[in-house]
């Protein structure tokens, strides 16, 4: 059994962990086996993350007066916690394939940008696309508008010269 000193550490260190981290998963993880575990903890550090289990009173502690506090507030059954200060998309997507595979892990809920988020809203944002693939759509659309100026002079161009020659081969410049 801990200590005072050795839950007073768990303490401020889980306080800090929400403190520097506006992206938070709470799953539950009732009926997994050890390797499932060990495997878990493997995709989430592969996805930018990290991952804790922690005790439902300290969790709520630890987040009185931080964004997570109303997250954490009534959790009830064993519960863990995904987090990362990186891309929660990324995350989010790592959590929801490994929760297909493994229906003993399940989502309780989440807080994306310091807004808390419920199950549903998870499964959307593991289902967006990449970073990456939204900035090469928006810079698309930012260059899209400048492709058709610079089309629209070109043609203005192009259609003189097409009228220049026909009248050339019609021999009207004589």
């Amino acid at each position: 059994m801990k200590n005072r000193q050795e839950k007073k550490k768990d303490f401020e260190a889980l306080q800090k962990d929400l403190q520097s981290s506006p992206h938070v998963f709470l799953t539950g993880y009732e009926k997994m086996t050890v390797s499932q575990d060990f495997q878990l903890r493997k995709v989430v550090r592969g996805a930018g993350g990290n991952y804790k289990v922690v005790k439902n009173n300290l969790a709520e502690l630890a987040a009185a007066g931080l964004p997570a506090e109303g997250l954490m507030k009534g959790i009830r059954g064993m519960t863990s916690m995904a987090f990362t200060s990186g891309d929660p998309v990324a995350l989010a997507k790592a959590l929801s394939k490994y929760a297909k595979e493994n229906p003993a892990f399940t989502f309780k809920a989440g807080m994306v940008e310091g807004r808390v988020v419920d199950v549903a809203s998870i499964q959307d944002l593991a289902n967006m696309p990449p970073k990456e693939e939204i900035y090469a759509k928006m810079l698309f659309l930012i260059n899209a508008g400048a492709q058709r100026l610079v089309t629209a002079i070109n043609g203005v161009g192009r259609n003189v010269a097409v009228v220049i020659d026909q009248a050339v081969q019609a021999n009207k410049f004589q």
